[in-house]
């Protein structure tokens, strides 16, 4: 049963809130599946009350079963707070074989991936919208797999929700069938959205998704090539099993997540609308689009001032040491600029995939009350959260997974071996505020780019994590965080501004790789 969630209408203070959809999921055939699968080791199954009692249909009822209660105990010494999931937690885990071997007490830790059919698990974070899981599979399995190129682990992801966003999505819903699957997932969907090769299914009236990210091309030994996701992807569907989950009573709906605004007029801060990019910054000569969507209520990921400026179009001062906008308010949107990147929610299908922020000019000082260290300026956690990334990676995630949302926030260009030094990795907890790193210009390599924040905001739809304009979420943090609301500013309003206000603003569009009009994007100077 799909209930509805919060309507999408423009709301008193000009912004809107998401639209979702709350699914309820069906424990009764969760039941049947774990009992079909248990039925291939009696000696195990004989130790799970595992009989259905039909004359209640409740969640509660179901709730309470031992069976639920006894496995959620067993397999949470592996995938920690699994009995948190709303929804049933499927996995690449031989449950059979596993409780068969611990009945014998014959487990090793050590050696878990061998009830995984060979992958590592790297994340599990279950809470009250459902649960994701991060795993992984190491360069030397390589049995029933045709030949590899790539030289790394592949990372597999997995996701079921009882949360779904309802985003305007032109690409959504699409998807070829798996013939080799079809028996076992009747409605999997497969296709390549977005840098993700992505196997999209319902299962107990649930949505899954299991996603790795991939190259669209020919297969190179530090690029995965979707063509070499495909084998390793079916291998981790095949293995799914139920691992666990608990049924919880749920609302009818749920309320929409409003991002409060000051009424207070700021004397200083200002913003162009969203949508609108930077003359000819579009991809394919296409301009922003008009999200006027507040998708959560962050904390601003810097401290004030800061500035949502294009790296690549914007005009900054070549003499600034620290490469400060040549301008600071407005705010510009630069979601929808031209990159490589394909974006759903830009008219072109290409675009940027989030927002570039600058922190304020920083004193060359870097001692004393009354400076900063301009290498040192703080980039916070936007909410409480568990981040997902692995060592080495460039971006860093802060999930957040409530009753009420289910999001995530990335943030690029801080430096991989400080993020490694300071531990931001999976499944680390961060309290909203907290700082996790600071601004820098590392992207591939130190000094890879201008030193800016890139920020931006992914979904869980039906077809896994989609990418969101951030804009308007940025604009309302910032004015609770100023203590005073922004003013919108129109063409009409920049025609009348002083030349020195101009620069870097764009719109709301998703991307992360530069196209050439800039001179800073034929340098390749930065491609988020």
């Amino acid at each position: 049963m799909t209930l509805a969630g919060s309507s999408n209408g423009r709301a008193a203070n000009g912004f809107t809130s998401p639209a979702v959809t709350v699914n309820r999921a069906d424990w009764r055939a969760a039941m049947d599946q774990l009992r079909s699968e248990l039925s291939a080791a009696p000696e195990v199954a004989g130790d799970f009350a595992l009989s259905v009692r039909r004359r209640s249909p409740s969640a509660d009822d179901f709730g309470r079963r031992p069976a639920l209660v006894q496995l959620n105990g067993v397999t949470s010494a592996i995938f920690t707070g699994i009995g948190r999931s709303p929804v049933p937690v499927l996995l690449p885990f031989d449950t059979p074989a596993y409780l068969g071997a611990r009945r014998l007490g014959a487990i090793d830790p050590q050696a878990l991936s061998r009830y995984q059919a060979d992958f590592r698990t790297d994340l599990f974070d279950a809470g009250p919208s459902g649960y994701d899981a991060v795993f992984s599979l190491p360069t030397e399995m390589t049995s029933g797999l045709p030949s590899r190129i790539f030289a790394r682990p592949v990372e597999i992801q997995i996701t079921g929700s009882l949360i779904t966003y309802d985003v305007v999505d032109p690409a959504g819903g699409k998807g070829e069938a798996v013939k080799a699957l079809a028996a076992q997932y009747p409605d999997l969907r497969r296709f390549i959205r977005e840098g993700y090769v992505r196997y999209a299914f319902t299962r107990f009236g649930v949505p899954y998704v299991v996603s790795i990210q991939c190259l669209d091309s020919a297969p190179r030994p530090k690029r995965l090539a979707c063509r070499e996701a495909y084998p390793i992807a079916e291998r981790f569907l095949r293995a799914l099993r139920v691992a666990g989950g608990q049924p919880f009573r749920i609302p009818p709906e749920i309320a929409p997540v409003a991002a409060e605004r000051p009424a207070a007029p700021d004397p200083d801060f200002s913003y162009r609308p969203p949508g609108d990019i930077v003359a000819n910054s579009g991809a394919r000569g296409q301009t922003g689009r008009a999200d006027r969507t507040a998708y959560s209520q962050i904390r601003f990921p810097l401290d004030a001032p800061a500035y949502v400026h294009s790296q690549s179009f914007g005009r900054r001062r070549a003499s600034d040491k620290f490469e400060q906008p040549w301008s600071q308010y407005p705010w510009r949107d630069n979601f929808c600029e031209a990159r490589d990147f394909n974006v759903g929610q830009c008219a072109s299908g290409l675009g940027h995939q989030g927002q570039d922020i600058r922190p304020g000019i920083c004193p060359v000082r870097r001692d004393g009350p009354d400076g900063c260290d301009p290498w040192r300026q703080r980039v916070l956690a936007v909410r409480d959260g568990v981040v997902i990334r692995s060592a080495k990676q460039q971006g860093a995630i802060i999930q957040v997974n409530t009753g009420t949302e289910h999001i995530r926030f990335r943030y690029m260009h801080m430096n991989p071996t400080a993020m490694d030094n300071d531990r931001l990795l999976n499944g680390r907890s961060l309290r909203e505020g907290e700082p996790i790193g600071v601004v820098s210009n590392y992207l591939d390599h130190p000094n890879g780019t201008t030193r800016h924040l890139h920020f931006d905001v992914q979904l869980f739809t039906r077809d896994g994590w989609i990418w969101v304009n951030p804009y308007v979420t940025l604009i309302a943090a910032y004015e609770r965080l100023l203590g005073g609301r922004g003013r919108e500013i129109g063409p009409q309003e920049m025609a009348a501004s002083p030349p020195a206000v101009t620069g870097g603003i764009t719109s709301p569009a998703l991307g992360a790789s530069p196209l050439g009009p800039a001179a800073d994007a034929a340098a390749g100077r930065d491609r988020n």
